[in-house]
């Protein structure tokens, strides 16, 4: 079983303030770049995610590392974690590693159902 610790919430830029749903943060840390996801990943909000995710990997230097904290995300269903699984794929398509640091009890549960989980803690 893959435990996510749980990420103290960094200083961070919003990226959809106001918006209840769903926002992330990004901001640049040693080696590469660090989000922060908060709300519900659903179809409502995979568009956003996907751009956000999108950015972040834009923003992370080549051979870097993108980290998610996903520790405030109340809710995602198989549309989000097919963004998740397209974001990992395109990291690696452009030579950046995409981990979660964090996740919430029912994101880690989530990912440990679907047997995803080890596909974001380790480098390929």
């Amino acid at each position: 079983m893959t435990h996510f610790s749980e990420a103290p919430d960094p200083a961070s830029r919003p990226e959809n303030e106001g918006d209840g749903e769903i926002s992330v943060s990004l901001r640049a840390i040693s080696g590469g770049t660090a989000a922060t996801v908060r709300g519900e990943l659903d179809i409502t909000s995979a568009t956003y995610l996907r751009t956000a995710l999108l950015r972040a990997l834009e923003e992370c230097i080549p051979g870097g590392v993108v980290t998610l904290d996903l520790s405030q995300v109340t809710f995602c269903d198989s549309t989000g974690l097919n963004v998740l699984l397209r974001a990992r794929r395109w990291a690696l398509e452009e030579h950046r590693v995409l981990i979660i640091n964090a996740a919430s009890p029912q994101m880690a549960r989530l990912l440990e159902m679907t047997g995803a989980a080890p596909l974001f803690t380790e480098k390929p």
